[in-house]
């Protein structure tokens, strides 16, 4: 069970790779192009992208922590620390979004502004593609190992594309003696920057409190019950630590049942958590029915 979980995480580091290198591309291309053609929206989106390297690599460090086995200090293992990570990578990602905003607007205000050159726009259109391309292999790549850091960095993925798309809008209509459109375009791609940094802190923060999805609480409870021999679910709790889901449930069985026929019940909702959640880690206190 364990050796899979830590597979997962080595496949994870993979997408943080894809997406630095990504970035690392991209980020100089814009930042160049943007300075020679006088694009603001592009060169803020360049900037946006200089972050996402240092969020990917946090994400990277936090997988690489995740895999180190459980110690004195942590019984339950390093999980949490992609979530730590994840959690890194949105102030990382809020800091460049408002200096961003700053920026753009203090050149709306001073009237600072020029007419791009279209070569910025196409650049744009060409990062969004290729992020787009970026965001699906890494959007796959964590609903198939469940990673929390890994779907962070996708959502930042197809932000940054949506980020280039309004990029290139602002730098085409600048071309129509709409100059202030780029540095407007900058100002929504600060706007959405921050956003999504707000999302990725938020998911990271409720998982790092022990919050839990109450829907799927509720379908790992229905689970627990349809099984046969429980009486009743007297509480039933779960966390996610890290990529994985732990679960504590406490059930009410017949009295009269020996320990092995109680025991076989408990293995049941371990099978049941397993085969319908993908959940390996139960723990079920049984105690007797009193009707």
């Amino acid at each position: 069970m364990e050796e899979q979980q830590y597979n997962n995480l080595k496949m994870g580091e993979h997408g943080a790779w894809v997406s630095i290198i990504a970035y690392l591309v991209l980020s100089a291309l814009k930042l160049i192009i943007g300075y020679l053609t006088a694009s603001k929206a592009l060169m803020a989106d360049g900037l946006n992208n200089t972050t996402d390297i240092m969020a990917s690599v946090a994400v990277l460090i936090g997988l690489r922590f995740s895999r180190k086995p459980p110690d004195e200090d942590h019984p339950y293992g390093h999980w949490r620390a992609e979530t730590v990570a994840s959690l890194i990578a949105s102030f990382i990602m809020m800091v460049v979004g408002l200096q961003v905003l700053y920026n753009a607007g203090k050149s709306i205000v001073d009237f600072r502004v020029e007419t791009p050159d279209l070569l910025a726009a196409w650049t744009a259109l060409g990062a969004a593609a290729i992020m787009y391309g970026v965001y699906r292999f890494n959007r796959n790549l964590a609903r198939k190992i469940n990673s929390q850091a890994v779907m962070a960095a996708a959502k930042d993925n197809l932000s940054d594309a949506w980020v280039s798309i309004g990029a290139a809008v602002g730098i085409f209509g600048a071309q129509f003696n709409l100059p202030w459109l780029d540095p407007l375009a900058a100002v929504i791609v600060g706007f959405m920057i921050c956003r999504t940094a707000w999302e990725i802190f938020r998911e990271a923060s409720h998982s790092l409190t022990d919050g839990f999805d109450e829907q799927e609480l509720a379908r790992l409870r229905k689970t627990v019950e349809n099984i046969r021999g429980v009486k009743m679910i007297d509480d039933i709790k779960a966390r996610a630590h890290g990529n994985i889901v732990l679960v504590d449930v406490v059930i009410h069985v017949d009295p009269r049942l020996n320990v092995i026929e109680s025991h076989r019940i408990t293995e049941e909702i371990e099978e049941k958590m397993r085969e319908e959640h993908g959940i390996m880690n139960v723990h079920v206190h049984v105690e007797p029915w009193k009707e």
